[in-house]
């Protein structure tokens, strides 16, 4: 579960920096286009409009003549994905196909590294566990698979989200994994449990359907539970909290299956909700994603930003969707961004359309439907 005592030797460190192409590892997170013998694209470290982020292929470096940023394959993984040196050494390494003999370790950097790795691990662990619970269980494919499949989706989709139920038992994952070797404390922080003032612990997410969100990578952070009863004491959703490595503000779900579809349509859809996400990409509209049960945040707007600079939000027409299309509008046209808008007929969102329409109908109405926000008309006499 945790990181060997162990560091990487000098000369597998040089082999991994020959062998990465820095155009390749950066064009996995911003959108890069050519100019001349370099890659051009908007810095993911910094807000701006014109493009000064440049990555040379020849002299394998990155350079952002706005910020300042620079450096290689490896500094650019530690400053995106809040790596360490090691960490992001064994992502390049892992990616390329080098084998890595690692060295000795201090007491002090394991300790550093253990505790993010050790988030990820029990983190995984769960989406795991909830993964096998819906598929694997009488129980789990008796309520929570069912309501999968009546809500419209496939297998293949089910398993491309990696989506999930907690059982109804109050402490089933927090038993299960005990039995892993997984810690309470760890649990905690990774917002699984939570613990009760009179000792013990009781599962976050028991008795939900479970969307897990993952960070560009494709590890996973943070869970979404949906419920499945009628009752008005409890809320409809209940959402992973903050943690080490969950940072709600810049994440954004289904970002991890959407990334290279956004940068090929050159187009995102933003959505509301996590079905809204499943449902879209079941339909062949795959450059979807959704703020992770949070309101829109220039972090994410931002997140966006790296792979294209359009945005259409699709919302639903009551006036609910209609106001949150306008909070989002104007903290996207703050960011420089073109925005469109989609509203869906009375009584429809994204999911419904998208269940009652074919693919092509569905393609064809967001197209004919998508108007520039000042256009478009926001708002019913």
């Amino acid at each position: 579960m945790y990181l060997c005592p162990m560091m990487i030797p000098k000369h597998t460190v040089q082999e991994v920096l020959d062998a990465s192409k820095v155009e390749e590892v950066v064009g996995e997170y911003v959108q890069l286009s050519k100019r001349g013998v370099n890659r051009i694209g908007l810095c993911p470290f910094h807000n701006e409009k014109t493009p000064s982020f440049t990555v040379s292929p020849a002299k394998n470096i990155y350079k952002c003549f706005g910020c300042g940023e620079s450096g290689s394959s490896v500094d650019f993984l530690m400053k995106h994905e809040h790596f360490s040196f090691p960490q992001a050494v064994r992502r390049l390494a892992e990616k390329y196909g080098i084998h890595i003999e690692e060295e000795e370790q201090t007491p002090e950097q394991i300790a550093k590294e253990n505790e993010r790795e050790g988030l990820f691990a029990v983190s995984k662990f769960a989406a795991d566990f909830f993964y096998k619970t819906l598929n694997e269980t009488d129980s789990g494919r008796a309520i929570g698979h069912s309501y999968f499949v009546e809500r419209g989706f496939r297998q293949e989709t089910i398993d491309k989200f990696q989506l999930g139920y907690s059982p109804e038992e109050w402490d089933a994952l927090a038993v299960a994994a005990q039995a892993a070797g997984y810690s309470i404390d760890s649990l905690a922080k990774a917002g699984l449990v939570i613990k009760k003032d009179q000792g013990g612990v009781y599962d976050r997410f028991r008795n939900r359907v479970i969307f897990p969100i993952h960070n560009i990578s494709g590890r996973v952070l943070g869970f979404g539970g949906r419920i499945l009863i009628n009752d008005k004491k409890k809320p409809k959703y209940v959402n992973s909290p903050e943690s080490l490595i969950y940072d709600k503000s810049n994440v954004l779900f289904g970002l991890y299956l959407a990334k290279n579809q956004i940068i090929k349509k050159d187009n995102c859809y933003l959505v509301e909700g996590y079905t809204d996400v499943v449902s879209l990409f079941q339909s062949g509209i795959e450059n979807v994603v959704s703020s992770s049960g949070t309101s829109l945040t220039e972090g994410q707007i931002k997140l966006i930003r790296r792979y294209t600079p359009n945005i259409t939000i699709l919302y639903d027409g009551d006036a609910a969707g209609i106001k949150a299309s306008f909070r989002g509008i104007d903290m996207i046209v703050r960011a420089g961004m073109n925005v469109r808008v989609v509203l869906f007929p009375d009584g429809e969102d994204p999911d419904s359309y998208a269940k009652s329409h074919s693919a092509d109908e569905l393609d064809a109405f967001l197209e004919k439907s998508a108007k520039n926000f000042i256009c478009a008309k926001l708002w019913k006499p």
